[in-house]
């Protein structure tokens, strides 16, 4: 039987310095159903022998393993619906009028298996085919710290089981091939937009460029309140002038009013950059 609770407390020091993660007290279960496979791999039956182990500078394939493992990568397309309409409807607009020329630049952040970038790039192959000022079309940065999530994302290929997850029939037939055996491949031409990056959201955000529009959804409710601060404020830092943040649904910009304006959107909200 695997030990949970000795070295606990030590392997959630070691989850929140190296992936930002706030585990808090009595998550011995989820910990467990995570990493079990995985321990049982490495031979391992107690959390504090893999606490152990994970300090040896040796371990670097171990760590980014455990931390893989506990990456939460729950995700569906068009999540929350409300965001989506806002791009479409209120920002797209406003962009277009905006940017003349230069094409849209957009981060998906913690983007895991990509349905939110796909997501969000075919809301702009849509409003692109229907509006010929938005001809310049745009980039989308789409960063995730787990390489197993990636790699699903780069693939571009679903099964029947993750596309019935938000997907409505209409835009898997516009922008899906049908590979067979319940598979389904995304567009090229839509996937053509989008650039996947591993990226540990603790890291440094300076090489990621300048952006129009920040999708930072659903990730920062497994942060500490000082991490989370830490993010929005460089996120803010790689915002062009009058870009937006959007958050997940039960996500807000806390103690932060000096850097964004909240604006309400009827439904949803979204952050302006002062």
């Amino acid at each position: 039987m695997t030990d949970m609770t000795s070295g606990y407390d030590e392997f959630c020091r070691f989850l929140e310095q190296h992936s930002g993660i706030f585990l808090g007290a009595s998550k011995q279960y989820l910990v467990a159903s995570r990493l079990r496979r995985l321990m049982a791999e490495q031979g391992l039956t107690s959390l504090n022998e893999l606490t152990n182990r994970l300090q040896l500078i040796t371990q670097v394939r171990l760590k980014a393993q455990v931390i893989d493992a506990m990456t939460t990568n729950e995700t569906l397309w068009f999540r929350d619906d409300h965001p989506f309409q806002v791009l479409e409807q209120k920002l797209l607009p406003e962009f277009t009028d905006r940017l003349a020329s230069r094409r849209l630049r957009v981060w998906s952040a913690a983007c895991s298996t990509g349905q939110e970038p796909y997501s969000i790039a075919m809301i702009l192959s849509e409003y692109r085919q229907q509006n010929r000022f938005f001809s310049a079309g745009a980039d989308i940065l789409a960063t995730d710290i787990s390489p197993t999530a990636l790699a699903q994302a780069r693939s571009g290929e679903y099964s029947t089981l993750a596309i019935g997850r938000g997907l409505d029939p209409v835009k898997l037939k516009k922008h899906f091939t049908e590979l067979g055996s319940g598979r389904f491949k995304i567009d090229p031409i839509i996937a053509a937009d989008i650039d996947f990056r591993a990226l540990n959201l603790q890291d440094s955000y300076a090489l990621l460029g300048r952006f129009d529009l920040v999708f930072c959804r659903n990730v920062l409710i497994y942060f500490s309140a000082d991490f989370k601060r830490d993010i929005l404020t460089r996120i803010h830092a790689t915002l062009n002038p009058g870009g937006y943040l959007l958050v997940g649904a039960s996500e807000s910009v806390h103690g932060l009013s000096d850097l964004y304006e909240m604006v309400h959107c009827r439904p949803g909200i979204l952050y302006k950059k002062i």
